[in-house]
């Protein structure tokens, strides 16, 4: 425990990203261009999905690979349903808000998967690149979950038909990206990915530092600004990642994945989406309150899993495997 939690908190990734939280709590003027920061978020999904694409044509497909995408489907279907059942009961939130707050926590963050892979893979833990396909395949479902407890009993006045809402859920810019560059990973192979590797993967984690820069300003910044958290979402905030995350490492362990992946995965159930379902919800529940799902996931949720939490799993996978 006492090396991952070193790992993590002298991690240049983790210390970018608290520099960024102390700045925009100070209310520094620092701040990365808007079209720098969507540049590095493309590079980042791109390379961690080129990069698990090449581990995958390396490993081949079994049923250890298929065990856990049917597992992170049913988490990311199931997730939001407790999740929806404590924002209601202890959260005290309306049933749009509580809906659309338990679609983020079943969803997942790519940038805590990737930083997530780098800290793991610091302390001997190197989740298989088939971890990039379960990634990618949890992050729609919980939108569906979201959706149907947020809309049983309300009225959809003024409903598109959902045209709109599908393209985004099916083909938003982290989905087709992932999946794409997966592919391409997966159908060049290693000897190929020899000729974009010192951009993928020789400067991935200096560009991943100057991200989590941008995550922190804004994260403490909208923190600062948030009227609608209280008490009782900051304790759920903690609480789903930290159960989450320990029922997800139990899930893969008890299905067979190696410590590295079973870490990996429980990554992935802590996690909480601060992108792609914030762009799903403003289509489809633009009742809902993003100072509520927003602060909740990126401000408090994302802190914490980058912090404390992937210490945590990463020792719970451990302790689980006997290592």
């Amino acid at each position: 425990m006492d090396s991952v939690a070193l790992q993590t908190l002298t991690s240049p990734v983790i210390l970018f990203f608290i520099l960024g939280m102390l700045a925009g709590a100070a209310r520094s003027e620092l701040s990365i261009p808007e079209a720098m920061a969507k540049g590095m978020s493309l590079y980042l999904m791109a390379s961690i999905g080129l990069k698990g694409g090449v581990a995958m044509a390396k490993s081949g497909v079994n049923g250890e690979v298929g065990a856990a995408l049917l597992a992170g489907i049913i988490a990311s279907l199931a997730i939001p349903f407790a999740a929806y059942a404590l924002l209601r009961s202890f959260g005290r939130l309306s049933r749009i808000d509580a809906g659309a707050v338990a679609a983020h926590y079943g969803s997942v963050s790519v940038v805590t998967f990737v930083t997530a892979g780098e800290i793991l893979k610091g302390v001997g833990m190197i989740p298989a690149g088939f971890m990039v396909a379960v990634l990618a395949v949890m992050e729609t479902p919980a939108i569906l979950s979201g959706l149907y407890l947020a809309r049983r009993g309300v009225a959809k006045a003024g409903d598109d038909g959902g045209g709109g809402l599908w393209h985004e859920v099916f083909l938003n810019a982290s989905v087709v990206l992932l999946l794409g560059s997966f592919a391409i990973g997966w159908i060049a192979g290693p000897v190929k990915f020899e000729e974009v590797k010192l951009l993928f993967d020789g400067l991935f984690k200096g560009i991943l530092c100057l991200f989590l820069l941008d995550m922190g300003l804004i994260a403490a910044r909208r923190l600062l600004q948030s009227r609608a958290i209280n008490a009782r979402l900051v304790t759920l905030a903690i609480l789903f990642p930290l159960v989450n995350g320990m029922l997800g490492v139990a899930v893969a362990t008890a299905i067979g994945l190696d410590p590295g992946s079973a870490a990996a995965f429980g990554v992935l159930c802590a996690s909480a989406s601060y992108i792609a379902v914030p762009a799903a919800m403003r289509l489809a529940l633009p009742q809902a309150d993003p100072g509520i799902y927003l602060t909740m996931s990126l401000s408090l949720s994302f802190p914490f899993n980058l912090i404390i939490n992937i210490g945590l799993i990463a020792w719970a996978a451990r302790a689980l495997a006997g290592s």
